[in-house]
């Protein structure tokens, strides 16, 4: 296949040479295209071959050959740029002098071309452009893959995504409704008087969140940098300076497994309102995304994988320990300690657990165990215990549970959110144990007392809440693979 190939390419540069010596550029860069080929469609696809016979629809286009069929002194070629797709015709006699001979001598599947020509419908009743004149904009040096049907191996659609999108009309449409999303996300915010922001990606102290980090040093300063794990603490730092509403839809990075779920590098959105509790949010969320599914997919009920996802407002509501007995089917006496639990999740080959672990943190480790692949509808899960919420605010009724809430789509955790914790002694206290737990497990931590200032300053009540970007483009696109969703995910490097 390699010498087969080879011989293609060489095919294609000795053609490439042959266009040079008649002066011909296989590079050109002097044409302005007059209409992208869904503009011709959307204005001509309703006409019949009646308004054809009798009006001349004349069309100036370029794009991609897909493919061509020869019939000698005819050819059929289909032409796609960035946004449309749509049959061309040439023939000897009726182009350009020397156009014919240049098409069917020098050009192949996979080249760029200008055509010039009028629109007329088939026998078989397909719209078509009648080519009178041809360029060669750009040639092609290797083929496209398997005759331009698809790339349907998959590790190879992931590293050659510019094949992928050339090959594969739905890789092109997924990308188009991630742009989607942003765009609705942002606008929905914008119109409910968000401001959005810019903070750090590199920085000393790698907080907002549990995660490993990436590393990177500064030459100049001499120091020590970690790329994000998330934005929060400097966009409650903003709250505390003032803007009352701001979001963030920024990378994230977290050196970490690699999986359908997780790819080291991945987009969130962070927001935070002054003034709300995470009660109100949940409410916010639910609309925004209640309306961004209906945007996006025409409808409130969305296929996903063998489910059939409803966006229906209200979502489910249910307390995280509530869950483990209504859900997981758990009996109150089975979950009545820390060590109970602990053997629980130990005959379940929990792995990274200790005896030493908190109640909360147990509890919640069994939740995500057991609880959350079962979580397909839109949920709500509220009450987490305060040990696995290091920066969210204590109920005032019940100490030991925060005031959050997760979101749960499909199995998968699409969002987190909590009335903030602003008191500064409380989050010093809690930083420190997290510091010390940080340290257990080896990861790089100090404490923030930047941030611990920031909050003596004063944060009002506010709430904030992350949601995974490329998590929800996955559901919005029956995509099973957060590869699936991101342009360039990171791959292991293929052994040459």
């Amino acid at each position: 296949m390699e010498q087969e190939l080879n011989l293609v390419e060489k095919g294609r540069i000795e053609k490439l040479k042959k266009l040079k010596e008649k002066g011909i550029n296989p590079f050109d860069n002097n044409f302005i295209k007059r209409e992208n080929i869904n503009e011709i469609i959307g204005e001509y696809n309703s006409k019949d071959r009646e308004f054809f016979e009798k009006n001349t629809a004349g069309v100036k286009t370029a794009g991609r050959i897909l493919i061509i069929r020869n019939f000698g002194k005819a050819s059929f070629f289909r032409l796609r740029d960035g946004e449309g797709e749509i049959q061309c015709y040439i023939q000897k006699g009726t182009v350009k002098d020397g156009d014919f001979e240049l098409f069917t001598e020098f050009i192949d599947a996979g080249d760029i071309v200008s055509v010039e020509g009028h629109l007329f419908r088939t026998k078989t009743n397909e719209l078509t452009i009648k080519v009178e004149r041809t360029r060669i904009l750009t040639k092609s040096i290797l083929p496209l893959p398997e005759k331009w049907h698809g790339l349907k191996d998959i590790e190879a659609r992931f590293r050659k995504r510019y094949i992928d999108l050339i090959a594969n009309s739905g890789a092109r449409e997924i990308f188009k409704k991630r742009a989607q999303t942003i765009n609705f996300i942002r606008s929905f915010l914008n119109s409910n008087e968000f401001l959005e922001v810019e903070t750090p990606i590199m920085q000393t102290n790698p907080g907002g969140a549990t995660a490993r980090p990436f590393k990177t040093h500064h030459n100049a300063l001499n120091l020590e940098l970690y790329m994000r794990i998330a934005p929060e603490l400097y966009l409650k730092r903003l709250v505390v300076g003032g803007f009352d509403r701001v979001y963030e839809i920024g990378r994230n990075f977290r050196n970490e497994g690699i999986s359908v779920k997780h790819n080291p590098e991945f987009t969130m959105l962070e927001f935070y309102m002054a003034y709300a509790t995470h009660e109100y949010l949940m409410n916010f969320v639910e609309g925004m995304l209640s309306e961004l599914a209906k945007h996006i997919c025409g409808n409130l009920q969305i296929d996903y994988a063998a489910e059939k996802l409803d966006f229906t407002p209200p979502f489910k509501r249910i307390k995280l320990k509530d869950s483990l007995f209504e859900i997981a089917g758990f009996k109150p006496e089975e979950l009545d300690s820390a060590l109970k639990i602990y053997d629980i999740l130990t005959a379940k080959n929990v792995s990274n657990i200790s005896k030493n672990d908190s109640y909360g943190e147990l509890l919640t480790l069994l939740f995500d165990e057991t609880v959350e692949p079962k979580l397909i509808n839109p949920t709500f899960v509220t009450d987490y215990p305060v040990e696995s919420s290091p920066l969210a605010r204590r109920n005032d009724e019940d100490p030991s549970i925060a005031d959050r809430f997760e979101l749960f789509i499909a199995g998968r955790e699409i969002g987190n959110a909590f009335s903030e914790l602003n008191d500064p002694f409380d989050q010093e206290e809690r930083f420190k144990s997290q510091v010390d737990a940080k340290i257990k497990e080896g990861l790089p931590v100090e404490m923030d007392d930047d941030y611990i200032e920031a909050l003596k300053q004063g944060l009002p009540p506010t709430a904030g809440c992350g949601i995974g970007i490329d998590r929800i483009v996955m559901l919005l696109t029956n995509s099973y693979s957060i590869r699936d969703v991101i342009l360039f995910p990171l791959l292991k490097p293929v052994n040459k």
